[in-house]
């Protein structure tokens, strides 16, 4: 509650807000959070759109949460201190629900209510998904002929040709700034 409050502080009290706000409307899965992300980074011009979708691309590419995404965000807004506080904001709010749940998690599951809210809350997540994956990704990603191009590329080396996430996201970059050189991208 004391968030919003405390953002009026300065840019890391900013930007420690929004990243903590992002990850307390996170359930199920962290791309949910990219659309969160992209406004409380893009839109507020933090953080320029390309380096936006780049940085997600390459989030891909490493095993680990998504959420690792957010000190790449905070990296590249206010520096390191940036990269700490937005890392640290965004996790707490699922560390702080844990806490908080977990001592009562057996009685809130057996109960046949609650049990369909969080069906009900599954069914919506993957609706979020679909959107999140829609806009910002295949929108900014794919908005251009050189940018459909790369991601037709790169989903055929995936599916077909089962070249490893990395290569393909190394790949994708070049590629795409091979098409940026030739005016295409």
């Amino acid at each position: 509650a004391l968030s919003p409050l405390l953002a009026g502080l300065g840019p890391l009290a900013a930007l420690a807000d929004g990243f903590y706000r992002s990850g307390a409307l996170v359930f199920g899965g962290g791309h949910i959070v990219l659309p969160l992300l992209e406004a409380e980074t893009v839109a507020r011009g933090l953080v320029p759109a390309d380096a936006f979708v780049a940085g997600y691309g390459a989030a891909q590419a490493v095993p680990g949460p998504l959420f690792t995404f957010a000190a790449f965000l905070g990296w590249m807004a206010e520096g390191a201190a940036g990269a700490c506080v937005a890392l640290a904001a965004i996790f707490l709010p699922g560390f702080l629900a844990v806490a908080g749940a977990l001592p009562f998690w057996a009685a809130i599951r057996a109960r046949p209510g609650a049990r369909a809210a969080l069906m009900g809350v599954n069914a919506a997540v993957v609706g979020l998904l679909l959107a999140a994956l829609y806009d910002p990704v295949f929108a900014q990603g794919a908005a251009t002929a050189g940018g459909a191009v790369t991601a037709l590329a790169a989903w055929l080396a995936l599916v077909e040709a089962k070249l490893s996430p990395v290569i393909v996201v190394a790949g994708a970059a070049a590629l795409g700034q091979g098409l940026a050189w030739a005016g295409l991208g």
